[in-house]
């Protein structure tokens, strides 16, 4: 594979991914700047679970992905892991947050996510952590500091 062709595979994750953060900073200004603000988090966890659920089977069906999943062990426990603590637990917690703090004082915390996945590689997979890692967790952990400090 040429570097070319390698540049151009990662270009569409990488516009994904700059998508994904878009939406993601869209959902947070929605719950803040509408009558959500005022619902119960359970709420608007409730509407945007259902609604998620819902388009993410629709284009799952248009895109012939819904007919070859195997069902297992790992899959149902992968599927509870991802219902139970990741939408359910982590965006309750996070909808709850964004009604008593503002979302620019929180926002900065999703920064810690990529450290707590090497954290959790490290403890439960044996990964090996270098000094290049350390010196970036210091950096995200002194831009955490700097952001939430007071003035």
């Amino acid at each position: 594979m040429t570097a070319t062709a390698a540049h151009g595979s990662t270009l569409a994750g990488d516009a994904l991914g700059v998508v994904a953060g878009l939406l993601w900073a869209a959902t947070t200004v929605v719950v803040r700047a509408t009558p959500l603000a005022g619902a119960p988090a359970s709420k608007t966890l409730l509407y945007q679970l259902a609604v998620s659920g819902v388009l993410l089977l629709a284009m799952a069906l248009m895109a012939g992905q819904a007919e070859s999943v195997e069902v297992n062990g790992i899959v149902l426990a992968s599927l509870f892991y991802q219902s139970v603590l990741i939408a359910f637990a982590s965006y309750l917690a996070w909808f709850w947050l964004l009604r008593r703090y503002l979302a620019s004082r929180l926002s900065v915390f999703s920064f810690l996510t990529p450290l707590f996945g090497v954290a959790f590689g490290v403890v439960l997979m044996d990964d090996a952590v270098g000094p290049r890692f350390a010196v970036a967790a210091l950096l995200v952990l002194c831009g955490i500091v700097l952001v939430n400090r007071r003035a």
